[in-house]
């Protein structure tokens, strides 16, 4: 788990990177309204959870650097018992410092009161702009307010920074807390891909295989997916993002589960293909064994000191030559990459970065180059052929036949670790997982 410790190490370090003369200004997730008068399940928004493990909507984080008074406020809602009983409970202004390190606490509803005398002296306000309209303004309303007294000596702040840069660089690499987060919740994810390969059986319908998976999570703590679960038999194991889940899974078809789950926050990320039958047929195993070839060889590129495009070039050069074994394409291996006659069959990147998030935050490249791996970085590698049966002039008996394989890889000191290495990738150990 996150201590307290390491939370509070997290804004010290952001304090440090912006300065005794800014302000940080994060405001909470809102609530989103799913039908009628009923909500999703909140979940805090990443950023925010990263710098305080706050898990409740309606806060604001003030991060004020050599603050007198104290450089972590927390503005959070007030206790009150019928609330609470609808509710749940909340830490209110005493829970915020005792349980969440806050050198002061406020109601959440004086937050716009005592923003104006919180931004005096400050240069810079850390604060992301356009993402919140409504509480831009109570933002921008409190800058105004400064500038209309700049004749009795106030200085206004004169810049808004986006601070979402600032931490997005801190949470790029992960802590060892962070990675044994990650570790379990690939486990977890590992375990449910199992659980789908022994349960799958032909007629069954996707949102079946997709509810054991569900089951697998929850059992063991994690209580959310980290994205929608894909799961696409036959034609809809070419369609990338398939989430209808809806459709009778026929026999002889190949499934395509793609279903990571969330365990305190983050994220894992993992897809397996396999038969409905147990059996892989001729094309469904030459098509599963270029994606596993290609995986492989894109992971050994993951060693600290390698650039991030490293892992791509790797795969797409291990996918053409397979497609041009198989006949699918022609022509020389140089000319079929530099033209990407791959596009039609593979058409997206290697993977990404891993975390809070599931497609998470840091950039891919930095001053114009891909970026070079480094030690506590988490990304995934997932290579995949698709080929639809629209794709002109493919023999049908290569229709149909969507392999995607997905690992989530952390960069050690020396090397990697495949966090998810429990779900079989293998041929024969699929086969034998699902006939015994």
């Amino acid at each position: 788990m996150i201590t307290q410790a390491e939370f509070s190490e997290r804004r010290q370090q952001l304090m440090k990177v912006i300065g005794a003369e800014g302000i940080v200004i994060l405001p909470a997730a809102l609530h989103y309204s799913r039908n009628g008068d009923t909500e999703f399940a909140y979940r805090p928004q990443s950023d925010f959870y990263y710098l305080s493990g706050f898990e409740e909507p309606e806060a604001v984080i003030v991060l004020l650097p050599e603050y007198k008074e104290g450089e972590f406020i927390l503005f959070n809602r007030v206790r009150h018992r019928l609330d609470e009983i609808w509710t749940g409970y909340r830490a209110g202004q005493e829970g915020a410092v005792k349980k969440f390190g806050a050198n002061l606490a406020f109601p959440i509803h004086e937050f716009e009161k005592k923003l104006p005398e919180l931004l005096e002296g400050r240069e810079e306000i850390h604060y992301t702009l356009g993402v919140n309209p409504h509480f831009d303004k109570i933002i921008l309303k409190a800058v105004n307010k400064i500038r209309g007294k700049i004749r009795s000596g106030l200085q206004p702040p004169f810049a808004f920074v986006d601070v979402s840069h600032t931490i997005h660089e801190m949470r790029l690499i992960k802590s060892p807390n962070e990675v044994d987060l990650m570790r379990k919740s690939a486990e977890i994810g590992a375990n449910a891909h199992i659980r789908a390969m022994q349960k799958c059986k032909p007629l069954m319908y996707e949102y079946e295989l997709e509810a054991e998976i569900i089951y697998e999570f929850m059992k063991h703590g994690a209580r959310f997916p980290a994205y929608n679960s894909i799961v696409g038999g036959g034609e809809n194991s070419c369609i990338l993002h398939y989430n209808d889940n809806n459709q009778q899974i026929q026999d002889g078809d190949i499934v395509l589960i793609d279903a990571g789950c969330e365990y305190q926050y983050y994220a894992s990320d993992i897809t397996r293909t396999f038969p409905v039958d147990g059996k892989f047929s001729g094309e469904q195993r030459a098509i599963y064994e270029i994606v596993l070839e290609a995986q492989l060889a894109g992971i050994k590129t993951i060693i600290p000191g390698s650039a991030w495009d490293s892992t791509q070039k790797a795969i797409v050069e291990v996918i053409t030559q397979g497609l041009k074994d198989i006949g699918l394409l022609k022509g020389s291996l140089d000319e079929l990459i530099e033209k990407e006659s791959f596009f039609d069959f593979y058409m997206h990147k290697s993977g990404h970065w891993l975390g809070l998030d599931v497609h998470d935050v840091g950039r891919y490249k930095a001053d114009g180059k891909w970026r070079i791996l480094q030690p506590g970085m988490v990304l995934t590698v997932e290579p995949g052929i698709y080929i639809s049966k629209d794709i002109p002039g493919v023999d049908p008996k290569w229709h149909n036949i969507g392999v995607r394989i997905e690992d989530d890889v952390f960069v050690s000191e020396k090397n990697h670790e495949i966090l998810s290495e429990k779900a079989p990738k293998k041929i024969d150990d699929i086969e034998a997982m699902m006939n015994t």
